[in-house]
């Protein structure tokens, strides 16, 4: 049988959520819920969908679908940046991993987060849980699985109240004069590492776009330049024409011409390179994308206002661009 629970939202205005739980052999095979305005509308779906499961193969036999394998396959089809690919990994190790799709319940998410507590912050156990989801969703879509994905609304709930899960900290980190001048002087043999560095700094370009951008794409009378296949949260392919600074512009044109690519160089070694570089220097907690920010905290100091930030940085929104911001009271001249 179906539960029907009323609930007042934020507004005053009262819902009924209905929510079917089949058991089998002691264990929770299947769960789902859907709310409504009206307390008939619920009753009446739970008594149809009730119906339609007992059609299904939720009461036949089944094969059980460990969690692991849906992040090995999802691993394998879909494509995954190295820090969210670490993640995936970390993940398909873990024991609640080694579980049943379909015995998945809210409190299991809320035991793998305590534990994972103990060794981190509330900000990655909250990336824990969005990939779990996600990897779940994807995958049962791909094989039609019939398992749900209610639990994790529940386990959303207690995480939150708890301060078990939190929204990602914003970075303010920037490097200092001193730390630029050591970087700079590490990578004076190395003047395709030091260019990179410095042309990230002038021009606010994530380094995956530093190494794409092509020859053929400046405009030299203008000094811009196409930014091809930039990073967006819908994953949708964006091609840009940005501003370029003469001090970017500049460091162009040193570069040889050896192909179609303006910087030829894979930006893992890069990344990997400037990570090495800060460690050997004694620089704490400094990361390659911080130049991002440091370049767009630099245009606003140059007088630029925003629309003209956002022509070089290609930022789509000011919400966007406000998290590379890192102006203080004292940058201010007025």
């Amino acid at each position: 049988m179906a539960t029907i629970r009323a609930y007042k939202k934020k507004n005053g205005s009262v819902s009924y959520r209905a929510e079917i739980v089949i058991k089998k052999d002691g264990e929770i095979v299947h769960r789902e819920s859907k709310s409504f305005r009206q307390k008939q509308l619920a009753k009446a779906w739970a008594t149809k969908r009730e119906a339609e499961l007992q059609q299904s193969q939720v009461y036949g036999k089944r094969d059980p679908v460990p969690i692991y394998t849906l992040f090995e396959e999802y691993i394998e089809r879909f494509d995954a940046g190295r820090s969210k690919r670490y993640d995936l990994l970390r993940l398909q190790d873990s024991k609640i991993a080694k579980l049943d799709a379909y015995k998945l319940t809210s409190k299991d998410i809320i035991a793998h987060c305590a534990e994972r507590l103990k060794e981190t912050k509330p900000q990655t156990v909250k990336n824990d849980i969005i990939w779990l989801k996600s990897v779940m969703s994807t995958m049962k879509g791909v094989h039609d699985h019939k398992y749900s994905l209610d639990m994790f609304t529940p386990a959303y709930a207690v995480l939150r109240k708890e301060g078990m899960i939190a929204k990602p900290e914003q970075r303010d980190r920037l490097p200092t004069n001193d730390e630029l001048w050591l970087l700079s002087r590490h990578f004076r043999t190395k003047k395709h590492y030091l260019h990179i560095m410095w042309f990230a700094i002038f021009s606010a370009r994530r380094l995956s776009e530093i190494t794409k951008l092509q020859w053929k794409d400046i405009n030299h009378k203008n000094r811009s330049i196409m930014v091809r296949d930039m990073k967006t949260p819908n994953k949708a392919e964006l091609n840009l024409r940005a501003k370029l600074p003469r001090s970017a512009y500049k460091i162009i044109m040193r570069q040889p011409k050896k192909g179609d690519l303006i910087f030829p160089f894979n930006p893992k070694s890069i990344s990997t390179a400037f990570t090495r570089a800060c460690k050997v220097l004694g620089i704490d907690d400094l990361h390659f994308h911080d130049l991002r920010h440091e370049a767009v905290t630099r245009l606003f100091l140059a007088g630029l206002n925003v629309p003209q930030v956002q022509k070089v940085s290609l930022h789509q929104t000011w919400a966007s661009l406000s998290i590379y911001t890192n102006l203080i009271s004292d940058d201010i001249d007025i």
